[in-house]
């Protein structure tokens, strides 16, 4: 997969090491682009809070992201450094992958492989 890209996009540099291991296949930047054009308009599903994450608000995420495949989350939690601690937590525990990620706001996406609704481009 790696030998695929001629110069490797920034955002996959904290993922190399661990590239054998990831249990999705990575998306390419013309996905994430249209992945993150899909998602402007979208209103948060899942709000995270100061509790954190719980058995209840993963099972909820795991809900969301098998019937609309792609989720907003909104994570009202610390600073910077615990913010992004909590959604990589999240986005690991729902074998989902961050499309984007604003402040406060980001983007899941998982693909349902049963009933595929959003047809991601060609990389």
């Amino acid at each position: 997969m790696i030998a695929a890209f001629e110069v490797q996009p920034r955002w996959l540099d904290p993922f190399l090491p661990f590239l054998p291991f990831l249990p999705f296949p990575m998306l390419s930047d013309a996905q994430r682009k249209y992945l993150r054009r899909l998602g402007h308009d979208l209103n948060p599903v899942v709000l995270i809070g100061v509790s954190g994450l719980g058995p209840n608000l993963l099972a909820e995420m795991d809900g969301a992201l098998a019937h609309h495949e792609l989720v907003k989350v909104r994570a009202r939690v610390g600073d910077r450094k615990t913010r992004d601690a909590v959604l990589a937590e999240l986005a690991t525990s729902t074998r989902s992958e961050i499309v984007q990620r604003i402040g406060h706001v980001a983007l899941f996406y998982r693909a349902n492989p049963e009933q595929t609704t959003i047809l991601l481009p060609d990389s």
